[in-house]
């Protein structure tokens, strides 16, 4: 089964909750764990072998082609999403690609843990987890593991299983048929076409969807999700080199060519390439590649590129090359 699936990952998103790191990196490669977001997402699938990975990307999104094509030797195929017109109108993009094989659906900010290659069998299902506050997802409402509605963001929800990002659709033909239907009719919901109004008129019409409970669903899409995403993945991916004039305090994922001097680094920090930290205690945080950080105490913080930050504060998120210093 696994060498006939085909995977559809959106990743067009904007990541307006993630300003201002996503005025310069695409959200699916901001970085977590030491890899960037998208990163992590083809670990988990490189082993199924697709024979294809079909990537929606926006206008911009030339970074994340290049990015996957210079690290991962699957057989990717390209195609961007020039309007945000909703999830649904960005996997529809993917219909050139497929005739009927089976479909895999993974949203580009968002990692999930679970065994994928036992799943993938002759039976459709989405994944879905228990949330405290269900109005903020999408919910399914099931009977005897199967799903009899989903409801997108519902102000009154009669479940408390949130869709998490991944869907399972076996026979490929009656996802689009579905997704062409709710375009050509214009049937949207908040503004958009929703890829769960697709898959409510697939159940509608009898096709059967089973409730696939996710252990671990790591979401991406705030500052506040990403660190305690870095928190999760870093107990598994702690990775660093001792440096003598440095303490530091695991889990955490230092790059080789960080420079760290009279500091104390940890837990669960990530550091990329060509930081340089000195004098400086951090923990909870992300520092990204060429980041500059002295005579500072950080906690729960994610630095973009090339800032730098000087004397004192405890908490910031500051986008690429901003500069932070107090006299």
């Amino acid at each position: 089964m696994k060498n006939k699936i085909k995977i559809v990952i959106p990743a067009a998103g904007e990541g307006r909750r993630l300003k201002p790191h996503t005025h310069t990196t695409p959200k699916p490669l901001l970085s977590v764990a030491g890899k960037p977001i998208i990163g992590h997402i083809m670990e988990r699938i490189k082993d199924l072998n697709p024979k294809e990975v079909i990537i929606i990307i926006g206008p911009n999104g030339s970074q994340i082609e290049k990015y996957l094509e210079e690290n991962y030797s699957l057989n990717f195929q390209f195609v961007i999403q020039e309007d945000p017109k909703g999830l649904g109108d960005a996997v529809y993009r993917a219909k050139p690609y497929f005739t009927d094989e089976p479909c895999l659906i993974i949203l580009g900010d968002t990692i999930i843990d679970m065994p994928l290659e036992n799943l993938l069998k002759e039976e459709n299902w989405i994944g879905v987890k228990k949330v405290d506050d269900p109005k903020r997802f999408g919910i399914v409402e099931i009977r005897d593991g199967e799903i009899t509605k989903i409801v997108e963001k519902p102000a009154e929800p009669k479940s408390n299983l949130a869709i998490v990002g991944i869907y399972y659709i076996f026979d490929s033909s009656a996802l689009f048929k579905a997704l062409e239907k709710i375009i050509k009719e214009n049937i949207k919901t908040k503004g958009e076409y929703q890829l769960s109004d697709a898959l409510e008129l697939m159940i509608e019409e009898g096709i059967v969807f089973r409730a696939q409970t996710v252990e671990y669903w790591l979401d991406c899409g705030t500052p506040e999700a990403l660190i305690q995403t870095n928190r999760y993945l870093l107990q598994n991916n702690n990775y660093f080199k001792p440096r003598p004039n440095a303490l530091i305090r695991p889990p955490v994922y230092i790059h080789d060519t960080a420079i760290i001097e009279n500091s104390i680094v940890g837990p669960f920090v990530s550091i990329s390439e060509d930081v340089e930290i000195r004098n400086s205690i951090i923990k909870d945080s992300i520092i990204n590649q060429g980041a500059y950080i002295e005579n500072s105490l950080l906690e729960h913080s994610i630095l973009g590129e090339n800032s730098v930050v000087k004397e004192k504060p405890l908490h910031l998120n500051l986008g690429s090359f901003s500069i932070f210093e107090t006299s």
